[in-house]
């Protein structure tokens, strides 16, 4: 049905015409490749979530695009609470503020060859990792407050890094009008001892090498060379986020009925921007965004503690850290205007262009770094945001690879024996906490991320700088 609907308007650029309910087209990125293999489930999420009202533009998809709970991850759609604007706890995700974070550090490949597996093994040692993971810090409810409120700030006051990391993070490392007081006492308990753990599923600590380069001129300014060995954090705002959605799907259910708006399905509940549903759940998403900042930012002190310790010559300084799973305000240009939107991407990344305003020292001329990860065994790419991306799709763009199949299937098609021995035989050391977690992120799961990237560069949503190959795997 709604295959038949769509219209290829260039090489990477697809959409649906508004046809019944919705206010919007929904547009995607992506080759025909891409398109050809996208499950019907994310062409029906993106046409409801497209139904919402006050959206503006379009209900964009990223070439990364899968199915998800209300949008389909890898979605944009941003709303004016001007025009009855909704944000929707189901257009940000569970996992608030999951993103991937990247550190350089200083060391060629060859000379890091020597200390890779005593590094794995520290790592693994040293890094709090699955489901029911407890961190090194130890949080009273008051101090969780304070974290929700500074973020990464907050963390690097209490020396978990530097000043200068603050300068290579969104927001510089702290979302502003969060509230923690809307954050229930339940989700605050969840975080006691989960603040500075990477968590499960498909998180990871990887630390890779830069393999190619494809943009000489950003990577000086990124502040990266070929053969350099790099370390990414990929995690979110573990058990906090998920009860802050758990806790406001019902809520904005009701806010939905209140408000007269008929939701396509109840995976998109939403409440009026302007509501008090809407400004509660806001405050407490900021405040999960804070949660995953300070807890990725007590993630790289812990690395940087584990390098001082095995390989001392390395300087692990911090290229960026982008988040997906938000819903930001911002300004966007829209027909000539300047307008503030509530901008939700799932699973989506911001890709600001040169000289952005949000953008600050050595990387304002080059653009915004994009940190699309890949999954265990397979490349990772970093990319640049380039101006064109602003009117295309909000100055957004791919956050990774994408699932091509769920983890249940996954699971019945691999054994995570398997797959460690086929990993191992390509040089890849794999530190997993459970052989089937390792099983459901079998790397042959999720999409080719460099058809992705490929792709997102082809689609002028960013550009591409390097690919980076990895060499140990730290799998939650």
């Amino acid at each position: 049905m709604y295959k038949e609907r769509l219209k290829r308007s260039s090489d990477c650029r697809w959409l649906i015409e508004p046809f019944g309910n919705m206010k919007a087209p929904f547009v995607l990125f992506g080759d025909e490749t891409i398109i050809r293999q996208l499950d019907e489930k994310v062409y029906e999420q993106g046409v409801n979530a497209a139904s919402l009202p006050g959206i503006v533009k379009a209900c964009y998809a990223m070439p990364d695009a899968h199915w998800g709970y209300g949008f389909p991850i890898g979605g944009v759609a941003a709303f004016d609470p001007d025009k009855g604007g909704v944000v929707s706890a189901g257009g940000v995700g569970f996992d608030i503020s999951c993103g991937v974070r990247t550190m350089l550090t200083g060391l060629t490949a060859g000379q890091f060859a020597g200390a890779r597996q005593k590094c794995a093994e520290v790592l693994a040692g040293h890094i709090p990792a699955g489901l029911a993971s407890k961190g090194k810090v130890d949080l009273s409810v008051g101090q969780i407050d304070r974290m929700l409120e500074g973020g990464a700030q907050w963390a690097v006051d209490r020396g978990f890094g530097t000043r200068r990391d603050l300068e290579r993070i969104e927001e510089n490392g702290r979302e502003p009008a969060a509230e923690p007081a809307f954050v229930s006492d339940r989700a605050k308990e969840r975080q006691k001892r989960q603040t500075g753990t990477l968590g499960s599923g498909n998180h990871y600590l990887e630390v890779q090498e830069v393999v190619e380069v494809y943009d000489q001129r950003t990577a000086a300014a990124f502040g990266f060379h070929l053969g350099e060995v790099a370390v990414t954090i990929h995690c979110g705002s573990r058990g906090l986020g998920h009860q802050v959605a758990t806790d406001f799907l019902p809520q904005m259910l009701q806010a939905a009925r209140r408000a007269g708006i008929e939701l396509p399905e109840r995976d998109l509940a939403c409440a009026p921007i302007d509501s008090d549903v809407g400004r509660r759940y806001l405050g407490a998403m900021r405040a999960a965004i804070n949660c995953a900042l300070a807890n990725r930012q007590v993630l790289t002190h812990l690395v940087r503690e584990v390098f001082e310790k095995v390989v001392p010559a390395a300087d692990l300084r911090l290229l960026y850290d982008v988040s997906h799973n938000t819903c930001k305000l911002e300004e966007h240009e829209i027909d000539g205007r300047i307008r503030k939107l509530y901008v939700h991407r799932k699973g989506a990344t911001r890709a600001l262009g040169p000289r952005h305003p949000l953008l600050c020292g050595d990387i304002k001329a080059a653009g915004q770094p994009v940190l699309v990860g890949g999954t265990m065994g397979t490349f990772s790419y970093i990319l640049a945001g380039i101006d064109e991306s602003e009117q295309l799709c909000l100055s957004s763009c791919s956050h990774g690879a994408g699932r091509a199949m769920s983890r249940k299937q996954a699971t019945k098609k691999w054994q995570g024996g398997d797959i460690l021995k086929e990993l191992s035989r390509k040089g890849i050391i794999i530190k997993g906490a459970s052989r089937r977690g390792i099983a459901e992120e079998a790397p042959q799961a999720y999409k080719d991320v460099t058809l992705v990237a490929e792709a997102t560069e082809k689609a002028r949503l960013a550009r591409r700088v390097a690919k980076l190959a990895p060499l140990i795997c730290v799998k939650g």
